[in-house]
C-alpha cells in the first residue's frame, strides 16, 4: 500500500461497500417493485418499468442481460490497461460510467433507451470487478486470502438481496426512477476516491513495465500503442488457454453464475406468482434468505477453504461437493412446492451450498495465473 491510511483492511471494506452498491443495482432492477408488472386480471394495475414500458417477457430479460455486453467487451480491456495504469484510477473512470448509465436508467423515456443504459452499466461494473479481486489477493495476509476473497464476495448476495428489499420499498413510495437515482448518488463518493486516492497497482503490472520500457525502442504513437497492448493480451490469451483448470474452471463459473443469476433475476418474480405473494412481500422473504444464506454459506466456503488448506485441488473438491448438493436440493425445492412454507426449506439449504462456492471457485484462477 502506499498510503499509511489506506490499510489492506480498509482497502478490503471499500471494496466490499463497492460490491454491496454494484449488486444492490441488479437486486434493484430484479425487485418486484422496480421491475414491476402488467395490469392483472384481479385488478391490480400496471406499475413499474415492465407496467410503464408494457414489455414482454423476453424483453424483460434481456434488461436482466443487458449489462454483459458492456462487462465482456470492456474487461479485458480493463485488464490489459491496468498493466500501464494504476488500478484506482480505472476503477475511477468505470464508475464514473456506472453512475452516469445508473443515473441514466431513471430518465429513460423508452425500452430502448434502458436497454442502453444497462449495457453501460456492464462497463462501469467491468473496470471493478476486474481489478477488485486482484488487489485484494495482493494485499491479503497469505493465510486469510480465501476469508477475504469470501468476505469480498458474500457481498454479491447480500447486495443483490438488499437491492430486492430497496426495490420494494422505495419504488412504491417514491416510484422506481428514484431507487436508480439513490444509488448513483451513493456510489459517487466510491468514484471520488478513486480517482484522487493512492494510485494503487496491481503485482502484475510491476512485472509488465520492465517489458514496456525495453521495447520503447518500437515507438510511441497511439497506433503502435495500441498494437503493441492488443499483441499482449493475444498472449496473455493463450497463456491462459494452455492451463485445462483455468479454462474449465471459468466454464463452470459461467453456468453457475447463469442459474444464479436466473435465480436472483426471475425468483421474486416467480415466487409471487407461484404461491399467490403480495409482490412487494416476495421481494422481502426473498430477500431475507439471500441474505441469510448468502453470508453464512459464502464465509462457511472461505472459512473451510482456509482450514483444510487454501490450494487449488482443496478450492475445486469444496466447489464439486457444494455444487452437487445445490442441485440436488434446488430440484427438490421445486418438486416439494406445494406451498411456500415446504418450498423454503429446501430452497435455503440449497442456496447455501452454492453460496459457498463464492469464496472458493476463484482461488485456482488465482494459482494459475500466479
Amino acid at each position: 500500500m502506499t498510503s499509511s491510511w489506506l490499510t489492506p483492511g480498509r482497502l478490503l471494506l471499500l471494496f466490499c461497500a463497492m460490491n454491496m452498491l454494484v449488486y444492490i443495482d441488479r437486486g434493484i432492477i430484479a425487485s418486484n417493485g422496480v421491475n414491476g408488472d402488467k395490469a392483472s386480471i384481479q385488478g391490480r394495475a400496471a406499475y413499474g418499468i415492465v407496467g410503464e414500458f408494457g414489455l414482454s417477457l423476453t424483453q424483460d430479460g434481456f434488461l436482466a442481460t443487458a449489462f454483459m455486453v458492456g462487462l465482456l467487451v470492456s474487461a479485458p480491456l480493463f485488464a490489459e490497461a491496468s498493466k500501464h495504469y494504476p488500478a484506482l484510477r480505472l476503477m475511477a473512470v468505470g464508475l464514473a460510467a456506472w453512475i452516469l448509465s445508473t443515473a441514466g436508467c431513471a430518465f429513460s423515456v423508452g425500452y430502448h433507451s434502458l436497454l442502453i443504459c444497462r449495457m453501460v452499466v456492464g462497463l462501469g461494473e467491468a473496470s471493478f470487478v476486474s481489478l477488485a479481486s486482484p488487489l485484494i489477493d495482493d494485499s491479503a495476509p497469505p493465510a486469510s486470502k480465501s476469508r477475504w476473497l469470501a468476505t469480498f464476495y458474500l457481498c454479491i448476495p447480500v447486495g443483490y438481496a438488499a437491492g430486492y428489499i430497496l426495490g420494494g420499498i422505495i419504488a412504491p413510495a417514491l416510484g422506481w426512477r428514484v431507487a436508480f437515482l439513490l444509488e448513483a448518488a451513493a456510489m459517487l463518493p466510491f468514484a471520488v476516491f478513486c480517482a484522487v486516492g493512492p494510485a494503487l497497482d496491481l503485482r502484475g503490472k510491476q512485472h509488465h513495465t520492465g517489458s514496456v520500457e525495453a521495447n520503447s525502442t518500437l515507438g510511441t504513437s497511439f497506433g503502435e500503442k495500441v498494437q503493441r497492448g492488443v499483441a499482449s493480451a493475444l498472449a496473455d490469451l493463450k497463456t491462459l488457454a494452455k492451463h485445462p483448470v483455468y479454462v474449465l474452471n471459468v466454464a463452470a463459473t459461467a453456468v453457475y453464475t447463469g442459474v444464479l443469476g436466473a435465480y436472483a433475476y426471475w425468483g421474486p418474480k416467480a415466487g409471487a406468482k407461484v404461491f399467490t405473494l403480495n409482490p412487494e412481500g416476495a421481494d422481502l422473504k426473498f430477500g431475507a434468505v439471500t441474505v441469510a444464506t448468502g453470508v453464512v454459506g459464502t464465509i462457511l466456503g472461505g472459512v473451510t477453504l482456509d482450514r483444510v488448506g487454501s490450494t487449488m485441488r482443496n478450492a475445486l473438491i469444496i466447489c464439486c461437493i457444494s455444487n452437487v448438493l445445490g442441485a440436488v436440493l434446488l430440484v427438490a425445492s421445486f418438486a416439494a412446492a406445494s406451498s411456500f412454507a415446504m418450498f423454503v426449506p429446501y430452497f435455503a439449504v440449497g442456496q447455501l451450498a452454492l453460496f459457498s462456492i463464492q469464496g472458493c471457485a476463484n482461488r485456482p484462477m488465482y494459482v494459475t495465473t500466479q
